[in-house]
């Protein structure tokens, strides 16, 4: 119900955004969100571990914490992330949950990306327009274990933040997922990878970010075949126009 509609994406005028979001139960515990203020786009993601009911509590807590934050026109990533936290923790020990989630923010204007927050390995991929190019794009990972802290685990986690900039060129773009896509398991428990979806990105850079999205979703159901799914699946595409 609170996820980005396809109207809000398509008037970021800069960004080419498509997002997807696949609960393994009624109520998913991924979070992702594209929020439009004044200019700057802030893209979350999230995962809350476990899944379920109390998961996506805490996963619509996130989402209402960062809205208010942009709402009050907070702009240091650093104050953003930890008061986020500290109001999440606070409601973890309300709760008496054992709850936690990874979480990156993506700042992004005029052609900038700062990154901030602990989540899985971000994928940046660089378009190669060469007709003589073997590939339509060069991937390049970013790990952000250095960049933050679970959300919800300690008050206070000032010390642990960090961020990177990344200046992206026409066609170049970023690739988020939560590990419900790389840890996806076949009939015989082999996960889908993250090497996998780097490939099947790459293959397919020279798409729209719906059709890339599309083709990555394709991939991954169609590793999965009649395997149960067992978590979140989710999934944002932006591209550079």
């Amino acid at each position: 119900m609170i996820l980005p509609n396809e109207r809000e994406l398509s008037e970021i005028v800069h960004l080419d955004i498509a997002g997807y979001m696949e609960p393994a139960d009624e109520v998913g515990g991924d979070y992702y969100d594209v929020l439009y203020n004044n200019g700057m786009v802030k893209i979350g993601i999230g995962d809350v571990t476990g899944h379920g009911l109390e998961s996506g509590v805490l996963m619509l807590m996130v989402q209402t914490a960062v809205r208010t934050l942009i709402a009050n026109d907070e702009s240091d990533p650093i104050q953003f992330l930890n008061t986020l936290n500290r109001v999440i923790y606070d409601n973890v020990q309300r709760m008496k949950s054992d709850k936690n989630l990874t979480f990156s923010l993506i700042d992004y204007y005029n052609g900038f990306l700062s990154i901030c927050g602990q989540h899985e390995e971000m994928i940046v991929v660089r378009s190669q327009r060469q007709p003589e190019a073997e590939s339509h794009a060069i991937i390049e990972r970013i790990d952000t274990m250095d960049l933050g802290f679970p959300i919800g685990l300690e008050a206070d986690i000032t010390d642990f933040i960090g961020s990177i900039n990344i200046k992206l060129n026409s066609g170049d773009g970023v690739v988020l997922y939560t590990d419900g896509i790389t840890e996806a398991e076949n009939h015989q428990g082999e996960f889908y990878s993250l090497e996998k979806l780097c490939e099947i990105v790459k293959q397919n850079w020279h798409l729209t970010a719906s059709e890339i999205r599309k083709a990555v979703i394709n991939d991954v159901r169609s590793h999965i075949g009649k395997h149960k799914v067992y978590d979140d699946i989710t999934l944002v595409v932006l591209k550079q126009k």
